[in-house]
């Protein structure tokens, strides 16, 4: 079919990519305005790409990618530990988004991944790591804390004793200064009895 070679071209080297991409992409190579939606619709059918929402599709069938089908975002909780080495578990993707989108457990080719709206002033904290191709936005640690706070989620045990021995105080101590201060005093707290356990 037509265009599939350059659009894959384009696309293929990206996590995730839109509709409205594809439809401009297709328009400035002369297609018609509605061809977009018949070449969306083969390619999936031939699973050369895959559904992460509506409007957004990805080459890859890796479900850690998803993410970028729900921009702005980064992946947080105990998806941030495991990808940040702070503990072992294999976890599935938590994606923390200020977009309106519907919270809960979706799936992907077959893969569960969550979904949690952030307020946008707690929308920060994050940095970007290597996966695979490409690089991911992931709450750091100290944000990672915060965020088991601000959904009231408990702490992984096994994970607790790594987050309080690598937390950056001087980071912390910033990041707390944006939040409200119920759940400044509550993570403050939990380091307090962390410290108090060790001793």
């Amino acid at each position: 079919m037509k265009y599939i070679r350059e659009l894959t071209s384009h696309f293929e080297s990206r996590p995730a990519f839109t509709s409205r991409e594809v439809r401009t992409f297709l328009l400035n190579r002369g297609a018609s305005a509605g061809y977009h939606k018949l070449l969306i619709h083969n390619l999936q059918e031939s699973r050369r790409i895959f559904r992460i929402s509506r409007g957004a599709y990805t080459f890859h069938e890796e479900v850690q990618l998803v993410g970028f089908g729900f921009q702005p975002f980064y992946y947080g909780l105990q998806d941030a530990l495991s990808l940040r080495g702070l503990w072992e578990q294999e976890t599935n993707p938590v994606i923390l988004t200020p977009k309106r989108v519907r919270n809960g457990l979706r799936q992907f080719e077959g893969r569960n991944y969550l979904i949690r709206r952030i307020d946008r002033k707690m929308f920060f904290g994050f940095t970007f790591v290597s996966y695979y191709d490409f690089s991911i936005p992931v709450s750091d640690v100290e944000k990672t804390l915060i965020d088991f706070f601000y959904y009231r989620v408990k702490i992984p045990a096994e994970a607790q004793q790594s987050i309080a021995q690598k937390i950056d105080k001087a980071r912390l101590r910033s990041y707390l200064k944006e939040v409200p201060d119920s759940l400044s005093r509550r993570v403050i707290q939990f380091l307090r009895s962390d410290i108090q356990n060790e001793s």
